[in-house]
């Protein structure tokens, strides 16, 4: 047995060890309003991130979810060693975020059902393929959306690069995941109405977005790969400056980890618009999982970004591996003009799982499948590496 297969199954043991570790209330039965189970198409709706600050805010505005025959179809093919989900593999066993009771909940914990009252119709809905002249196809399944001056031609040439990293048979950490707006939360299961009370923040790291980085690093590891998992809360009390101090909080671990080659912010959307909110779901495996998103920001001479297209080169490998393995699982990636800290790694990404009326178990659900996708990426770059060296 090799010392990495060792490793695998240490980091597995050590998994189980932790996941016993909780204090898990029992749960009663819980009465669960009817889901709207037709999949309906959302119109133009609002993306923000709910209480920010002008400067802080993010929106954005997609089209309809719908097919569309002018989309720019690629026949770039992208390097070897992206495959398929082996059928066998499966997934580390998490408990259920919403039977999870958090040691300390913070200043802002999650409501209770009791504290529940009636908003806006959720919408379930799931994006397809869009059509549009700032929207391309990558060759492996999945697409981008270009808000940028650059060509889609240039960029579906840049699509072809593996990432611009090394991974390496190590057990010092090669991935680092954090949070700049740490708070994040989502609804606690289906239902047909949002809670009008409930902001979709909480410092309670069982139901905010903790929660779904423990789960990206819970598959990571038991796929042999070590990772710094930051839970700092960098959005309250205050959400102004989340992103300098999320800097604050990772550039220390930079220094003393040079091995780190991948750094995720893990986000979740705000899906919103005319009194409703979306729910954007799919389907994989028989259980349902938030759709997500990879943004990857362009510089246009302002952001000191020098290698921002270094980071296109990644999110395009880990679009199409999230595609190639679950299906239906991504939104478009929004390479626009952001910074978002994007500066510090060559492998350095946001990703938005869900929006803020996906449910917890959704989001985990997503978190894992982020996991299992981004360790099959590191093993390809790993061994095409390895291929290349001999």
């Amino acid at each position: 047995m090799t010392r990495f297969k060792r490793r695998r199954i240490a980091s597995a043991a050590r998994l189980v060890l932790l996941l016993s570790l909780p204090l898990v209330a029992a749960v009663s039965a819980r009465a669960v309003p009817a889901m709207k189970d037709a999949v309906v198409s959302v119109g133009s709706l609002h993306i923000s991130s709910p209480d920010a600050p002008p400067h802080e805010q993010t929106s954005r505005s997609f089209p309809p979810s719908n097919a569309g025959a002018d989309i720019l179809r690629s026949s770039i093919t992208l390097s070897e060693g992206y495959g398929v989900a082996d059928e066998e593999d499966t997934l580390v066993t998490l408990i259920s975020p919403r039977d999870m009771v958090s040691r300390n909940a913070g200043p802002k914990p999650y409501p209770s059902d009791s504290d529940y009252t009636e908003g806006g119709d959720i919408v379930r809905t799931t994006y397809g393929v869009y059509s549009g002249t700032c929207f391309f196809d990558l060759p492996n399944g999945g697409q981008v959306n270009n808000k940028t001056e650059l060509s889609n031609d240039e960029l579906i040439a840049e699509s072809r690069y593996l990432p611009n990293f090394t991974v390496t048979d190590t057990d010092e950490p090669q991935v680092l995941i954090y949070h700049t707006h740490t708070t994040e939360s989502f609804e606690p299961y289906v239902r047909d109405k949002y809670d009008a009370n409930f902001n979709y923040r909480t410092t309670d790291d069982t139901k905010n977005m903790v929660m779904v980085g423990n789960a990206i690093q819970a598959e990571l590891e038991a796929a042999g790969y070590s990772v710094i998992h930051a839970t700092d809360i960098h959005d309250y009390p205050s959400y102004n400056g989340s992103y300098a101090r999320s800097r604050e909080t990772i550039l220390p671990i930079l220094e003393q980890y040079p091995s780190i080659k991948v750094a995720l912010d893990i986000h979740r959307d705000a899906i919103s618009g005319d009194g409703n909110a979306a729910q954007p779901y799919t389907v994989i495996n028989g259980r349902e999982a938030a759709q997500v998103m990879i943004i990857s920001g362009c510089d246009d001479g302002t952001l000191d970004m020098p290698n921002y297209m270094k980071n296109f080169h990644f999110a395009c490998c880990l679009q199409q591996q999230l595609e190639s393995d679950y299906a239906g699982l991504t939104r478009p990636i929004l390479f626009d003009y952001r910074h978002y800290n994007q500066d510090l790694t060559t492998g350095s990404l946001l990703i938005e799982v869900g929006s803020h009326c996906n449910t917890l178990d959704q989001a985990q659900y997503s978190g894992q499948l982020i996991g299992q996708s981004l360790g099959r990426l590191l093993d390809s770059v790993k061994e095409q590496n390895e291929a290349k060296n001999k």
